[in-house]
Parts: structure tokens; sequence; C-alpha cells
């Protein structure tokens, strides 16, 4: 009875997260982190880092994967489809509920300027996971190295308007770090 308890709390939690959170995964990335970090103590800070680097660098939508990996180590595997579940459902039925007036919905004017509110809202969202996780960048050279020229290199390319896809930046951060590791394996650890 416990066990079922733990996997309902497991997927009302993502539920709601996934029911009331707009703009994707990166959005969400506060929001799970003060649920499951902060009030509910499933996971540590450390865990919810390395979460998100191994939610971004691995296929699908980071917020699933934050949602499946929670679930995984409250509940198992019946956690993790729990958990998973409750995260993609709400939008799953928005969508579907929405889809065939989804059109003439855009073209109310109040609608679509309640749209343009939940994209500056979304934005604020991301910018706030950004600074979170700047907040806990170790102060150390390699990574502060790593996070200005990806930054550096993310403006340049937006300035130009080049499209460069994330997956290059990411694999590029990767190579730096490693090559640095390489360098410094000698010195003290970054």
């Amino acid at each position: 009875m416990k066990h079922c308890l733990e996997l309902w709390k497991l997927f009302s939690v993502f539920f709601r997260i996934g029911l009331f959170t707009f703009g994707g995964g990166y959005a969400m990335i506060s929001i799970v982190e003060e649920a499951c970090v902060e009030r509910r103590h499933w996971i540590t800070q450390e865990e919810m880092d390395d979460l998100i680097v191994v939610a971004e660098s691995t296929p699908g939508p980071v917020a699933i994967n934050c949602a499946t990996f929670v679930g995984a180590k409250q509940g198992g595997f019946p956690g993790a489809v729990c958990a998973t579940l409750g995260m993609v459902l709400p939008s799953f039925l928005v969508i579907l509920a929405l889809s065939r007036y989804l059109d003439r919905l855009l073209m109310l004017p109040l609608i679509a300027h309640a749209f343009r509110g939940v994209k500056l809202a979304v934005g604020i969202l991301i910018l706030d996971a950004g600074r979170r996780l700047l907040l806990r960048l170790p102060e150390k050279p390699l990574p502060l190295m790593i996070f200005s020229v990806s930054l550096c290199s993310i403006l340049v390319i937006d300035y130009l308007s080049q499209r460069l896809s994330s997956t290059v930046l990411l694999l590029a951060a990767v190579g730096v770090s490693l090559l640095c590791r390489a360098i410094w394996k000698g010195g003290t650890d970054q």
C-alpha cells in the first residue's frame, strides 16, 4: 500500500508540473528542482545538477528525462513509468483537446495576447534555470573557461545569423574539457 502511495505521489507531482508549466524542458528545470530537491528531498542538489547534464545529453526532452530519473530513483521501474506518464499526460491531453480548435482559438485577440504573455513567462523560466546553473558553476578555471567560450560562441553565431546545432556546441565543450583535463592531468583536478 505504501508503495502505491509513493507511485501516486510521483505521478501527481509530475502531472502538476507538466500541467502548469509551459515552454518545455528548460522552462521546467527550475520547477522540477524546487519540487524534487527543495520540497520533497527526492534527490540532492548535486544529483539535480548531474541530472540536467545527463538529461540534456541523452535523447528525448529534458523534462521527461528528469522525471524518469527521479521516478526510477524513488520507485524503481514502476516509479519511472509513473513519473514519466505524469509529466507527459497533461501535454498530451491539452493538445488532444485543443487540436480541433487551436487555429480558431488563436484568431481570438484575447487568446493571442495570452500566448504572448506565456512566451514571456517561458523566457523568464528558462533564464531562471540558467541563472541557477550558473550560480552553482564551480569556481575553477576549466568550467568558467568552457562557459565563457560557449556563451561567446553562441552570441557570435547568433549575431552572424548562422545555424549551428546545440549538439555541436555540446560536443565541442566535451572535447575542450577532455583536452584540458589531459593537459592538466599532472596538476590539480579541474
